[in-house]
């Protein structure tokens, strides 16, 4: 069996209105069919990391649009949708004629164009629908001139891989627990018992069967709440010729075509978590990381390494493609590549990941074998098998194996389950040869007629009956699911519900009687029933809604849908409005603005476009973690925080999105960054889904749970800006700082001492202090840094202690953990010196500040009130009755405060400039001192900070007891 190298090509897609909206910059650039280059984006000017490959396809630019929709090359350099057929699909198709067993899979991160590559929209029919296209024409083309006993057969399988379990996706039966069984079979490998392989005959039969496997996914990915992008989709294409050899032999071809279209690769620090105490769950990212796993052995075997192991086994998704990546296959890999350099990270990845797979290497052989000789063999096999189960053959060979120190009744009995097993397959396949391609032709005939029939009808009422078309962020996924509004009433509600409802949707929050939508004479209300959640173009549904034509419903938290209209869209284009189509962003976005999370202001910052982008991305899932809190009863509660840079510590950089994550039976809250958030929020689902499933051990042991954290760990409660000027000018600072949390809200004070000294650490004398800080340069400095104590703290923690970094700090400092109160006293007190000051010290001292966390233990019962009784619902909706004026509730039924997280404090220059205009004008009357509560004062009202309360100086005078501190002046 001669070997050949994986083929690997890449290709790069146009600026998507993401990239484009935050004025991305190109960093991919192809000189050549097979040469790719990146750019890092922070480095522009170093020279780019280079890759070689099979094919290096350029579809960035150099295309035009024409009447029809297909982008055609308006350079030589653009790649378009035939050319990557030409290359990559036509070769597929040769092989499979051939009767070999074919690969083709897509990889790339979520949005880089696999799918476009793979599937394609419109009239940019992608490789499969032109593979089948072209199959079905070579066949028609060989039956023409084929003997009459030559026979060409197509049939088509489609599943889906999601959480480690594997779905058909040709049938609407719900799969059993745990999806579809995977089993080896001793000469196919790996196979999915039971899976729906339907015979197709014409290319518009394979197109409504793939229709059909897309609208039942969309189906199942919205009833369980599951992420589309996180699935991996296998179209598996079984072609088998059947034609006399030179001996007159009756020979049997048979090609397996798998066409697989790959989840995102999403590098784990981007979407994965990076310190949860959870980590992602197994199943869900485990096909990937196994696939690379996978690639890296069987890259490091092709390098002549000995003793490699290439774990095939340890995930369903590379069971299915050993064949492809390390067997009897020839395999073609299209990796998808985003040029933006926001995307630089993800991008490298999938390079590095392709270049190893290019040293991959298959032996492909030529699957051709008499017919008549298989079908005696699988007989005698079956006949085998049966006699060794009857005179009790099996029992000897476990009784030899227990002789060898190996054997067990358990054993035994697993040998007989996998015999009956293999018997039942071998059977399965008997009667499917046995059977003739005509006769199961005539069978799927019947069906996929009606099927087509059905969906003409569908596509012409589409034209003049008001429907609901669902909206998904897979634009794979988007219009594959209808509901119409006849004239009448319909009730939409879940399968429970009896009678069955018109509109029957399942899933997160979907009652039995969710609501009632009514088109009279053309006009077409909707209103809740139930008191259940319906969102119309981002506003909660109050009473009976008249619907217009594109606009945007939600039924619970994740039911997208657009309302089509057709008379209403002709009046508005009669009347000469602009009719634009909803996506799934400007739907988030409009969430996001009557959330108000988000302004309407057009200039924005690139800081704020990547911050609306987030909380397009967050808000959803925010809204779905709520509502599977409520279905599970968990009694916990997310909503989105916006956490500014100096509330993190920072000086400058973005707003941070983060989510609380709140305990509605005692307050106790823990803060989660977007990766864990999103960490969790799969763990959920997989929970969600088990629950959905029926089983009884849906619910986990507290530590396995993403719904709980243990009240022992430490959350900020609050920060404090501690200015330096003071130091610069060797003036001590005896204050109370105010601590606010990550909204802005006061939740205590810090007392706080800054207190200069000598070489021996004895305070300063009062005379000693400098007019300008670059006096210091070159100079010691020695200072105590001070934490005495917090006062009007929240009483509902256990233990609390601060933690800060002064100036080149790589760690924290922290404070004792003491038994909190109110009150809590620290006594914290750190000598800082510094042999010789420098320029970069002396601007730290004159304009930064130092942020002082205050963490804290919440107590177990955190602090109880009267509204913790009830159900996860009842408490959700008594914390959103009593918030009152200050928050705005959100879609996601969440509450923000309208307050900036933390708003930005006063310059360095200014605080400056204040104290040394006072110091100026003391020396321009001759003053000899300045009252220091003046500069207090000044430092109070720039910071928006109490002025304090006298307080003994560190300096020794006594202001307590009534006598002035003052600055001394010299």
């Amino acid at each position: 069996m001669p070997e050949e190298n994986v083929k690997v090509a890449v290709r790069v897609r146009p600026f998507n209105s993401r990239e484009t909206t935050r004025n991305a910059v190109a960093i991919i650039s192809m000189p050549n069919s097979q040469q790719t280059e990146i750019k890092d984006p922070s480095n522009l000017k170093a020279e780019p990391k280079k890759f070689a490959f099979d094919y290096s396809y350029w579809s960035h630019d150099g295309y035009t649009e024409g009447s029809d929709g297909y982008l055609s090359p308006q350079s030589s350099k653009y790649a378009d949708q035939k050319k990557v057929f030409n290359d990559l699909g036509l070769g597929v198709l040769d092989n499979a004629w051939k009767g070999y067993n074919c690969s083709l899979f897509a990889y790339g991160q979520t949005g880089s164009g696999k799918s476009y590559s793979m599937v394609g929209y419109g009239n940019n029919k992608g490789i499969v629908p032109l593979a089948c296209e072209e199959l079905f024409r070579g066949i028609d083309e060989k039956r023409k001139t084929a003997d009459k006993d030559d026979d060409f057969q197509v049939t088509l399988s489609m599943l889906e891989i999601y959480n480690e379990q594997v779905r058909d996706l040709l049938t609407t039966k719900a799969p059993g627990k745990g999806g579809l069984k995977v089993r080896q079979h001793p000469s196919k490998g790996f196979v999915v018992e039971t899976l729906t392989t339907a015979s197709v005959g014409s290319y518009a039969q394979i197109e409504n069967k793939i229709n059909e496997g897309t609208r039942n996914r969309t189906v199942a990915s919205t009833n369980m709440n599951a992420t589309s992008s996180r699935a991996h989709t296998i179209v598996a294409i079984t072609f088998v010729q059947k034609q006399k050899n030179e001996a007159g032999q009756n020979m049997t071809k048979t090609s397996i075509i798998n066409l697989v279209d790959l989840a995102g690769s999403e590098r784990a620090d981007s979407t994965g978590a990076t310190g949860d105490r959870l980590k992602e769950g197994s199943a869900i990212n485990q096909s990937l990381s196994t696939l690379g796993n996978c690639i890296k052995a069987l890259a490091d075997q092709s390098m002549g390494k000995k003793k490699v192991m290439v774990p095939f086994r340890d995930s369903v998704l590379t069971k299915l493609l050993q064949n492809a990546l390390g067997g009897n296959s020839k395999t073609v890999m299209i990796a998808a590549l985003s040029p933006a350099d926001i995307n630089y990270d993800e991008t490298l990845s999938t390079l590095r990941f392709a270049d190893r797979a290019k040293a991959i290497r298959t032996s492909a052989v030529i699957n051709e074998s008499p017919t008549d000789k298989l079908i005696r063999e699988l007989r005698e096999e079956n006949l085998r098998l049966m006699e060794m189960l009857k005179t009790g053959g099996v029992a000897a060979v476990g009784a030899a194996a227990g002789a060898a120190g190996a054997g067990s009744s358990q054993e035994v009995e697993e040998m007989k389950r996998q015999m009956e097993e293999q018997m039942a397959a071998n059977q399965r396949e008997l009667e499917d040869m046995k059977k003739s391609y005509e006769q199961r032709m005539k069978e799927s005939q019947a069906e996929s007629v009606g099927m087509l029939e059905a969906e003409k009808k569908k596509a012409a009422e589409r034209k003049v009956t008001p429907h609901f078309w669902n909206l998904s962020e897979d634009p794979a996924l988007t219009a594959m699911i209808i509901h119409f509004c006849r004239e009448g009433t319909a009730k939409v509600g879940n399968k429970n519900a009896s009678p069955v409802p018109e509109i029957l949707m399942n899933g997160l929050s979907i009652q039995k009687e969710h609501a009632q939508v009514t088109n009279k004479k053309g006009v077409v209300t909707i209103k809740s029933l139930s008191g259940s959640k319906i969102t119309v173009n981002g506003k909660v549904v109050v009473g009976e809604t008249e619907l217009h034509h594109n606009d945007r419903v939600i039924f619970g938290p994740n039911h997208l849908y657009v309302f089509h209209h057709p008379q209403d869209e002709a009046k508005q284009i009669k009347a000469g409005k602009a009719v634009e189509t909803p996506t799934y962003d400007s739907v988030q976005q409009e969430l996001a603005k009557e959330s108000g999370l988000m302004d309407n202001n057009s200039t924005k910052s690139t800081d704020d476009l990547l911050l609306q982008e987030t909380l397009i991305q967050m808000l959803p899932m925010v809204s779905e973690a709520n509502a599977m809190s409520e279905e599970l009863d968990k009694k916990v509660k997310f909503e989105i925080c916006l956490v500014s840079p100096r509330a993190r510590g920072l000086a400058e950089g973005p707003t941070e999105v983060m989510v609380k994550m709140k305990n509605l039976m005692n307050s106790n809250y823990w803060l989660l960054n977007r990766n864990d958030f999103i960490n969790r929020k799969y763990l959920m689902q997989e929970m969600y889904q088990s629950y959905m499933e029926g089983d009884s051990d849906w619910d986990k042991p507290k530590e396995q749970d993403p719904f709980w954290e243990p009240h022992t760990t430490p959350v900020l409660i609050g920060v404090a800006h501690i200015f330096m000027q003071s130091i610069a000018y060797l003036i001590d600072m005896d204050e109370s700082m105010v601590i606010m949390d990550l909204k802005g809200k006061d939740v205590g004070h810090l007392l706080i001492e800054l207190v200069p000294c000598d070489a021996k650490w004895n305070n300063l004398k009062e005379d000693v202090f400098v007019d300008d800080p670059k006096e210091l340069k070159n100079k010691a400095l020695n200072f105590k840094f001070i934490i005495k104590g917090a006062r009007g703290i929240p009483a509902n923690f256990e233990k609390t202690h601060c933690s800060y970094k002064i100036y080149l700090d790589d760690k924290p400092t922290k404070t004792e953990e003491i038994k909190a109160s109110i009150n809590a006293d620290y006594k914290h007190e750190r000598k800082i010196n510094f042999k010789s000051v420098t320029d970069q010290l002396i601007k730290y001292l004159s304009e930064d500040s130092v942020t002082v966390e205050l963490w804290g233990t919440q107590k177990e019962d955190g602090s109880k009130t009267s509204l913790a009784a009830g159900n996860t619902r009842d408490l959700m909706q008594r914390e959103k009755s009593s918030l009152g004026a200050g928050g705005t509730p959100n879609a996601a039924g969440n509450s923000l405060s309208p307050t900036p997280a933390i708003a930005s404090g006063p310059t360095a220059e200014q605080l400056a400039k204040q104290i040394q205009e006072k110091i100026a004008k003391a020396k321009a009357k001759g003053m000899k001192s300045v009252p220091i509560e003046e500069i207090e004062s000044t430092l109070a009202n720039l910071t928006g900070a109490p002025a304090p309360a006298p307080a003994k100086n560190a300096k020794g005078a006594a202001a307590n007891k009534g006598t002035s501190r003052a600055c001394i002046l010299q």
